[in-house]
């Protein structure tokens, strides 16, 4: 009997150890570094690089197990992750997305390295949240299509107030604050409103019914840049409009088709500080820049799954503050300026992370 124990011990400990030796093997396999992603491909010289995507916590680094642990407790399953996002902010340290899976605003924090949802009970509570602007104080607008409001929190995550009501918005799909204005897009009015910060009075209309310049049909995102200028995806029209801090029309960006520079499904857009223009589209399901001139610099994206590639995108975001937390995914010769975000509402990648910036190498 103690022979026939002996020897099953034995066969046990010799399968343990050919199953860590595999496993060691397959983890070796995974984490072989997968040629970088550029765009525009080499030989050009590469403007943007896809670095990694945000979909769980385990994206973060923070869920390791060695191969005996994943065999006597089975495969990585991450404590939290993110369901279908549909828009993307930033501040210092921090990334946040609206989930419409959960109907909730997910908060990637960078430095501790974890996923948790905004703390929204009470007056505060969130039912459809869709559009998220954050400032650089980390003040949180979210604008809420079943409250028909913008709903605001502070950088400690605490409820503080809203904006409007269901006399002034039908549908809020979108926020964006600049100085002391909120602007808010409102789709099926076919306009942007724009509130005084302090006393949420009514300051502006910009837009109405129709395909002219300066008429909107469908807008379902907005950005405005450091000078106050708004941007709008006026969606059923095929195109984005800029118009000036007063809400005068300015220029038109894209057109209705499916050529480069032209546009199917615009959603989310956003707009860096030298003044070129990012507009996703979820037709094509790739990524346009524009320059000031309404001219199209570069494309990227893409349908598919695979690295770099778009999954019914939607909301964008560009980000200057959380560059040296994705250092470590871009090429030596690559020099990050700053990172662009965007959301896949379907697929398995939620939020692909991209870096603009300057190629160093020969």
């Amino acid at each position: 009997m103690q022979r026939t124990q002996l020897y099953f011990f034995k066969q046990l400990f010799y399968t343990l150890l050919c199953l860590l030796f595999l496993s060691a093997c397959a983890t070796k396999n995974v984490e072989e570094k997968v040629p970088a992603t550029f765009y525009p491909q080499p030989p050009e010289q590469p403007r943007l690089q896809f670095l990694t995507t945000l979909s769980s916590e385990e994206d973060l680094g923070i869920i390791k197990k060695d191969g005996l642990d994943s065999f006597l407790m089975g495969p990585n399953v991450s404590f939290s992750a993110i369901g279908r996002p549909y828009d993307v902010s930033s501040s210092p340290g921090k990334i946040y997305a609206t989930d419409r899976q959960i109907n909730k605003i997910v908060i990637i924090d960078l430095v501790a390295k974890s996923f948790k949802t905004l703390d929204d009970n009470g007056p505060g509570i969130l039912q459809v949240p869709a559009g998220i602007w954050v400032s650089q104080d980390d003040i949180k607008y979210i604008a809420d299509m079943k409250r028909q409001q913008i709903v605001v929190f502070d950088a400690n995550n605490k409820y503080v107030r809203t904006y409007g009501n269901k006399e002034l918005f039908e549908k809020p799909v979108d926020v964006a604050v600049h100085e002391n204005r909120i602007f808010v897009c409102d789709m099926p009015k076919n306009q942007v409103v724009v509130l005084d910060k302090d006393s949420g009075k009514t300051l502006l209309q910009i837009g109405k019914l129709g395909s002219a310049e300066g008429q909107l049909y469908k807008p379902t995102h907005i950005t405005v840049d450091d000078q106050g200028n708004l941007f709008v995806t006026d969606a059923f029209n095929f195109r984005v409009q800029q118009f000036d801090p007063e809400g005068n029309f300015v220029r038109v960006f894209g057109f209705h088709g499916d050529q480069i520079g032209g546009m199917a499904r615009p959603k989310g857009l956003d707009i860096d500080r030298e003044g070129h223009l990012y507009v996703t589209d979820a037709a094509s399901e790739y990524t346009q820049i524009f320059d000031k001139k309404a001219q199209l610099l570069l494309f990227f994206g893409g349908p598919g799954t695979g690295p770099g590639k778009l999954y019914l995108p939607a909301g964008v975001h560009i980000d200057y503050d959380n560059i040296e937390f994705f250092n470590k995914f871009a090429d030596k010769d690559f020099k990050l300026k700053y990172l662009f975000y965007v959301c896949n509402l379907s697929g398995p990648n939620k939020i692909n992370v991209y870096g603009f910036g300057d190629w160093t190498g020969k």
